[in-house]
């Protein structure tokens, strides 16, 4: 979990995560890995195990997409039926939330607090994998001069990162001459990444109305990812996100924006949390095959 430098901290580089000792992983997918919880598939995935994941699309050339689903996500899946092609073309939907997982975790016993993942979880090691293997990242988001800022405090840290970006201010009609012009740009620079922060649900409704237009490469749904980069979002404090508390500094620090994302919407997801209590086993009751049809 990334917790947002200051003083000198913010000055220099974070320290090489090559020198610190590592916890082993899996390197291919579990059979208990995906599972369902309050509805909707996902994959109970470490960061280091999205990265290795990450790593062998990009080698095979093969494209893909990585999601993630929380409660808010969840909220919107019933308002939002676009939503629906994204996950369903997803390749890889990662838990990004603390108390999604300790509900999954009275479901299956699989499931634990390291499967949290989202983009602070595996930033410095995605941002590390690009510098040393060369890849071409493509940031598609935020208001103007937010992504431009973010990706020059990126290129300070990591300097063999090849990096360009677009802000999401343009009009993401399909058709448009704003998208016309994106995706020629897209197309233009290769990337190995494309990462599409624009907040949910715009953000995935528009992967899923661009996906077979795009070229081959890995494309995440990273919301304010680069926010965080550029300093305009602050990142909760570590030993808040142990606890699951996360979502309370946000909701203090934005509470107009995020009242009723955190305090009204949860409340939705009583239905699919009483269907998931009235499956018939315990450990086995949300597992799914990893071929299963999302």
């Amino acid at each position: 979990m990334y917790q947002e430098p200051t003083g000198l901290d913010a000055l220099v580089a974070p320290p090489d995560r090559r020198r610190r000792a590592r916890t082993p992983h899996r390197q291919a997918r579990r059979p208990d890995q995906r599972v369902r919880v309050l509805g909707e598939v996902m994959d109970l995935v470490r960061p280091e195990e999205v990265m290795q994941e990450v790593q062998g699309w990009i080698a095979a050339g093969q494209r893909a997409v990585v999601a993630n689903h929380n409660l808010h996500s969840l909220a919107l899946m019933p308002r939002h039926p676009g939503l629906r092609r994204f996950f369903d073309g997803a390749d890889l939907i990662q838990a990004d939330s603390r108390p999604l997982l300790a509900w999954a975790r009275l479901l299956n016993p699989s499931a634990r607090a390291m499967h949290r993942s989202t983009y602070l979880d595996w930033r410095n090691h995605f941002w590390s994998l690009a510098h040393r293997k060369g890849w071409r990242v493509f940031y598609l988001g935020g208001a103007p001069g937010v992504a431009s800022e973010a990706a020059s405090r990126v290129r300070s840290r990591y300097p063999g990162v090849t990096l360009v970006t677009r802000d999401g201010y343009f009009d993401a009609a399909a058709g448009s001459p704003d998208n016309a012009e994106i995706l020629a740009s897209i197309h233009a620079f290769e990337p190995h990444i494309l990462m599409v922060g624009m907040g949910m649900p715009r953000q995935e409704l528009w992967i899923a109305d661009h996906l077979d237009a795009l070229p081959d490469c890995v494309v995440f749904n990273v919301g304010a990812a680069f926010d965080y980069e550029a300093g305009v979002q602050r990142a909760a404090p570590r030993w808040m996100g142990g606890l699951g508390l996360e979502w309370l500094f946000r909701l203090v620090c934005d509470p107009r924006r995020l009242f009723v994302r955190y305090c009204v919407e949860p409340w939705s997801l009583i239905g699919p949390a009483w269907r998931d209590l009235r499956r018939p086993t315990t450990a086995g009751r949300n597992r799914l095959s990893p071929s299963a049809t999302r």
